[in-house]
Formats: C-alpha cells, sequence, structure tokens
C-alpha cells in the first residue's frame, strides 16, 4: 500500500509540476539602456522582502589573451577581494553583516556578479556593486594567494578528480585554434605567466559600460533603483579593448583521438563528441527531451546499458554544451583499465542506436515530466529571476525563450525529436576522442578509432 501512495503521490506531483511548467511566464520588467550602453533591467517583486540582482560584462574566457588562459576566471574571483575602501577583509564582513551574499564568477563569455540581499540592505548591495566594478582594489597579494591556489587545485585535480578534466581535454581538442577550447580555469602553464599587472590591465581593458548589463529583481522601488544604479554607471566609459566576434565552429570530420597517458591509471576516463549547437538553437525543447533520456539524468540510455546492465561504470552521461556561437555535444564515462574498449565500443553503438532509432516513444513523456519538473523551481526567486533577465539579454534572446519552453516540451513528439537528433548528435564516424588513461595498457586497442595523439597528464597545459 505504502508503494502505490508513493507512486500516486510522485505522479500527482509530476502532473502539477508540468500543468505548472507549461504556464510559466516571465513577468513584466523595465528596461533602460543608458547613453553610454549599460543595459538596466528591472522587476518589482514585492512578495518577500529580499532583493536579487545579476551583473554581467560580456567576455569572459574567450577573452583571454593569448597564453594567459585562466584571466578571466582570475579577474572574477580577484573581484571579490576588496573593492573601493574595503580590503578583502573588510569588503567580506560587510557581506556577512547582513547576512547577504555577492560572489563573482566567469565563464566563457561572460563575467557575472550574483547578489542576494534583504531588501533593508539594497543600498549596501548596489554600493558593494558599484565598488567591484568601478574599483576594484586587484591587489598583487590576493591575485598571487587566488592564482597559486587555482595552480594547486589543478595539479591535485589530475590525481584525484580526471572526470571533471576529462571535458576540458575534450573541448580543448575539438576547438583546436578556437576560443570555445579555451580552458576557463587555464592551465599550470598560463596561471604562472599571469602576473597582477596583467589581471588589471586585462581589467582596464576589458571593463566599460558598453559591456554591463544589470538585471535587478525584488522588493525594491524601480525609480529609485533606477536612479542609484544611472548615477553609478551612466559615465562608465567604454571598455578600451576590442571585444573579438567569436565564429561559429566548424565540425571536425573524421576521428581522432586525444591520448593523456597517466602511467598506473587503475581507470580509463573518456569524453567522445563534436561540435553542437548555439543557445538559441531553435528546437531547444527537442533538443533537451533528447538529451535527458540518452544521458541527461540517472535513469538514461547511457547509465542503463553502461552501468546497470554493463556494469562497466559508476556514471555515464551526455552533455550539451551551448554557447552564443555555437557549443559541444559529448558522451562521458570512465571504467577500469581493462574494460576501456567495452566501454566505448558500447557508447558507441548507444550513439548509433539514438541516431537510428530516437527514443523510446513510451519514454518521451517521462523525459517531458522530468523537464518540466525541473523548469519552474528555478524561476521562482528574486536571484533566479534577475539572472533569467541577464542571461536574456547577454545572449540577445527575448522573453519567448522562457515564456514558450513549457509549451515546446509538452508539444515535442517523436518525429520531431527524431529530427532534432540527427541535426545535433554526430555520426560515429565523426568523432573526436579524449581518454585520459594509462597509455602502455591502452594505445595500441584505441588506434582503431582514429589517428592518435599523444600527452602526458604531467604536461602543464590542456593541449597538444
Amino acid at each position: 500500500m505504502n508503494g502505490l501512495r508513493y507512486i500516486t503521490v510522485a505522479l500527482t506531483y509530476l502532473l502539477c509540476a508540468t500543468a505548472l511548467a507549461q504556464g510559466v511566464t516571465l513577468p513584466e520588467v523595465e528596461r533602460v539602456v543608458l547613453d553610454n550602453g549599460v543595459v538596466v533591467v528591472l522587476h518589482e517583486k514585492r512578495d518577500v522582502p529580499l532583493v536579487g540582482l545579476r551583473a554581467s560584462i560580456r567576455g569572459g574566457a574567450v577573452s583571454d589573451p593569448d597564453g594567459l588562459g585562466g584571466m578571466a576566471n582570475l579577474l572574477a574571483g580577484a573581484l571579490e577581494k576588496g573593492a573601493g575602501e574595503r580590503d578583502a577583509g573588510e569588503f567580506a564582513e560587510a557581506i556577512d553583516a547582513v547576512g547577504g551574499s555577492l560572489s563573482a564568477g566567469a565563464d566563457l563569455e561572460s563575467i557575472t556578479i550574483s547578489a542576494d540581499f534583504m531588501a533593508r540592505d539594497a543600498d549596501l548591495m548596489i554600493e558593494l556593486l558599484v565598488d567591484m566594478l568601478r574599483s576594484p582594489r586587484l591587489e598583487d597579494d590576493e591575485i598571487r594567494k587566488l592564482r597559486e591556489r587555482s595552480i594547486n587545485e589543478l595539479r591535485a585535480a589530475k590525481d584525484s578528480n580526471l572526470r571533471a578534466l576529462t571535458p576540458i581535454y575534450g573541448n580543448g581538442f575539438l576547438f583546436a585554434g578556437h576560443p570555445y577550447g579555451n580552458s576557463l580555469l587555464g592551465d599550470e602553464a598560463s596561471l604562472e605567466k599571469i602576473t597582477a599587472a596583467d589581471v588589471r590591465d586585462y581589467y582596464s581593458n576589458y571593463f566599460g559600460g558598453d559591456r554591463l548589463v544589470i538585471a535587478v529583481a525584488g522588493d525594491f522601488d524601480a525609480a529609485a533603483m533606477l536612479e542609484n544604479l544611472s548615477a553609478a554607471f551612466a559615465d562608465w566609459p567604454a571598455a578600451s579593448a576590442v571585444l573579438a566576434a567569436v565564429e561559429v565552429p566548424v565540425e571536425s570530420t573524421g576521428r581522432s583521438v586525444l591520448l593523456i597517458d597517466k602511467p598506473g591509471a587503475a581507470q580509463s576516463y573518456f569524453w567522445i563528441g563534436n561540435v553542437g549547437v548555439g543557445i538559441d538553437y531553435a528546437s531547444r525543447a527537442e533538443l533537451d527531451i533528447a538529451n535527458t533520456l540518452f544521458g541527461g539524468r540517472y535513469t538514461s540510455m547511457l547509465m542503463d546499458e553502461l552501468r546497470t546492465k554493463a556494469g562497466l561504470t559508476y556514471g555515464a552521461s551526455s552533455s550539451l554544451r551551448r554557447e552564443a556561437a555555437g557549443g559541444s555535444v559529448a558522451m562521458i564515462s570512465y571504467t577500469k583499465t581493462d574494460t576501456t574498449i567495452a566501454a566505448i565500443d558500447l557508447a558507441l553503438s548507444l550513439l548509433e542506436k539514438l541516431r537510428g532509432e530516437g527514443v523510446a516513444d513510451e519514454m518521451i513523456d517521462s523525459g517531458k515530466n522530468y523537464l518540466l519538473g525541473q523548469f519552474a523551481p528555478k524561476l521562482e526567486t528574486a536571484v533566479q529571476l534577475a539572472g533569467q533577465f541577464a542571461m536574456l539579454e547577454s545572449y540577445g534572446l527575448d522573453a519567448s525563450y522562457i515564456n514558450d519552453y513549457g509549451a515546446a516540451i509538452a508539444a515535442a513528439d517523436g518525429e520531431a525529436i527524431r529530427t532534432v537528433i540527427s541535426e545535433v548528435y554526430p555520426t560515429t564516424d565523426n568523432l573526436v576522442f579524449a581518454i585520459i588513461g594509462d597509455a602502455e595498457l591502452i594505445r595500441e586497442q584505441l588506434a582503431k578509432y582514429g589517428p592518435i595523439t599523444e600527452m602526458s597528464i604531467s604536461e602543464p597545459h590542456f593541449r597538444p
């Protein structure tokens, strides 16, 4: 009886989540573009006394200078280490004293600042934001500590977290010569070269009003907030360095293998993929369903076959990385050294099955419910909404990107999903492989997948 009750409750939850997600739309916003290019998006949300903010500077790791990979990420970390009249300790204390949260981070195409404060402390939140963006301290000692920590974390990962490194090697090899192959973290060699003066120069060249989006949602007066933000940023000059346009990446043809040798490794870690689609791909809903069922959740084709049935791994997944000009699609897993070929062959056979047969019709509703059940809860809080508003502005997308998603998921059918699979997922003849493992034990067998490029895990970079 308890089992039946659980199933009934779970089904009721999924049906409610599905109905809710289909009706989710973004609220109306006030959007203002200042004369210097700063975009301000405001939404009053008075249900709870909180204010959420997301500020985004276009750039990110795609604009890392040649040979200085990890620069954007290092700068993002340094923004938290003191600004204006506050040193690192005083800056952190100002946030903690009011129970707020404020952090900076970088991704491939932007540097972002996220904040979540009580409404009564909104003025402090804006003050700290202005200091971070316009007068960060960027002190030598703080940058040195961040850089050394990043280097040590990368070195440690080569011993204890190879799963996290496999996509870095894979995307670096796939996007050779393209900025989408840049490692967000940089690498040991590039980080060793970066000085505090380099970080300050990068900040001076790439930060400016013409690249800033600020989105605020929550319990505040929109007119007063706009006045405060305008006073703070309307006179911020444009960035001095040109932000180079990112070209659409070209799909890799044929097969190629990057083998990263880690002598004595008990397991092999692999990433197999090719160029995918960008964030504005029209059939996003159908693609998300396909990816969910193929390898985007625990109960997926890859997990079911590689782990549950074959016992070759504890984890297998598929990934969709979508940026402004394109992205990558990949299968990722790991296995014991002596089952490397068996696991890779099985993954390839599942990719062939996906392309040949699509996903099982009886699983489509399950995939829809999974996605819709996760969709609405991501649009509830003020800081979540601010993040969505800033994302749409940064990528030049309109509200329909969110508003139409639930309905598109609900309307997707097997034929449309199969069409998307054939468009996005590569054939097994056109694949890039990145494999970390004991080369002496697997090199000869891996040759059947294509010409091998080899490097050592000890090399201080992620590209051959």
